[in-house]
């Protein structure tokens, strides 16, 4: 009798998470359908603006993260490094940067080393800042886990500017907004393809040290759906809206896409297993933190920049 009262409850409340997950899902990619198809100023206003709050709750869910397991970080020089990296770069790929204080359009080479000056700059920085701290943790520690924050956190969205923002050729039907709502749904098709048919026929365990929850099955279901939502934007917007992209590109970049979506799930799983936290934060109901939400992103967005630059745009 026990079982069979367990049973109902254990359905119940998965169909209560997956209910919260996809009304949050839903009221999110409203929001950011809304802004990348309306275009013009709107658009990059949205885009930037909503990339910099994901950055700001990012980092300190993250530096919160590393508090819970007792290690040290700089929280304020990180988030402040983090800020200056992602605001720096938008100003950049937007031309705001330009058109306020003509400081030329930059190509994708000077941005890089805009960003690598940075970065060294912080570096740099936080050497400083330890040296003057008495008493402090290691160097080795202190310096490591700050600069980890900005890196998986900062470094890593600047990536989904890149991809709005390329600076495709002129003569090229390329339209940044439909190109990164292409990277979004392929990506976030590969959480849902894995939740749901994990949850429908999830027998074989892949990592149950990392993330018990995680399937075989429900890979390949990531796989198979994420591929699908390539192949279908691929066949109606590869000529007019991708600059180009073809069929086998689609059938190629759906399956990558789904193993970084996992494997940026995993990475974040080990975060939040070593700091014995359920969830990076609260800021989403049935989804958990801004961590949460973007994990499968993060690791994709060079993937799908790299693509960009180096397959579909290499001429």
């Amino acid at each position: 009798m026990p079982e069979a009262e367990t049973n109902p409850q254990k359905n119940t409340s998965k169909a209560s998470v997956f209910l919260k997950r996809l009304c949050t899902t839903l009221v999110l990619l409203g929001i950011v359908f809304f802004g990348l198809l309306n275009g013009g100023p709107l658009s990059i206003a949205l885009v930037g603006g909503l990339v910099m709050l994901l950055n700001i709750v990012g980092l300190l869910e993250f530096y919160g993260m590393v508090k819970e397991t007792q290690l040290p970080r700089f929280k304020w020089l990180g988030l402040s490094g983090g800020t200056l990296l992602l605001g720096t770069l938008f100003l950049c790929l937007s031309k705001l940067a330009d058109k306020w204080w003509q400081t030329g359009i930059p190509t994708m080479a000077n941005i890089a080393e805009i960003e690598v000056n940075i970065l060294v700059g912080m570096i740099l920085l936080l050497l400083v800042k330890r040296v003057l701290t008495h008493p402090s943790p290691p160097v080795f520690s202190i310096v490591g886990n700050t600069m980890l924050g900005v890196l998986y956190v900062s470094w890593l969205l600047g990536f989904i500017l890149k991809i709005f923002f390329y600076p495709a050729p002129a003569d090229s039907p390329f339209d940044g907004g439909i190109c990164l709502l292409f990277f979004i749904l392929v990506t976030k098709c590969s959480d849902i393809g894995a939740y749901s048919l994990g949850s429908l026929i999830g027998r074989h365990k892949m990592i149950p040290k990392v993330s018990p929850g995680k399937t075989w099955e429900g890979f390949f279901g990531a796989i198979i759906l994420s591929t699908v939502v390539a192949l279908v934007f691929a066949h109606y917007f590869g000529e007019s809206k991708l600059g180009g992209m073809k069929i086998i590109h689609a059938a190629v970049l759906g399956p990558l896409l789904a193993v970084g979506a996992v494997m940026g799930d995993l990475v974040e799983s080990v975060y939040k297993r070593d700091s014995g936290v359920k969830d990076s934060g609260a800021f989403f109901p049935g989804i958990g933190g801004i961590l949460d939400l973007i994990d499968s992103l993060l690791l994709n967005a060079p993937i799908m920049y790299l693509y960009l630059h180096l397959v579909l745009f290499n001429h």
